[in-house]
């Protein structure tokens, strides 16, 4: 099966986290290695506050991931960060693949 290169943006709940969120990145990081997605890169945007507030939580940790993965990879890990309770939001976008060298 083909791999698409995606980006996906989550925000981390990590409110009242002693370990911050390094600790919720890794941890993603290796949830997408276990599902055969090949991480590309990891940006850390720090926290920021939400515009509008839904709920307790008034903030959250951005964090962007690019990857290659197979689409049920991709809706298989949707599926699976939904669930999580560090993982407050997700969106990913299909990219381009990368100009292969000549």
């Amino acid at each position: 099966m083909s791999k698409h290169r995606y980006e996906g943006l989550l925000v981390l709940n990590v409110k009242g986290k002693e370990d911050g969120a390094q600790k919720i990145i890794d941890r993603i990081e290796k949830d997408f290695k276990n599902e055969d997605c090949d991480v590309e890169s990891i940006q850390k945007m720090d926290t920021r506050h939400f515009s509008y507030a839904k709920g307790d939580l008034s903030s959250g940790f951005f964090v962007n991931f690019v990857f290659k993965a197979a689409p049920a990879s991709l809706d298989k890990m949707r599926a699976k960060f939904a669930l999580d309770d560090d993982v407050y939001r997700q969106q990913y976008g299909r990219l381009s693949d990368k100009a292969k060298a000549a």
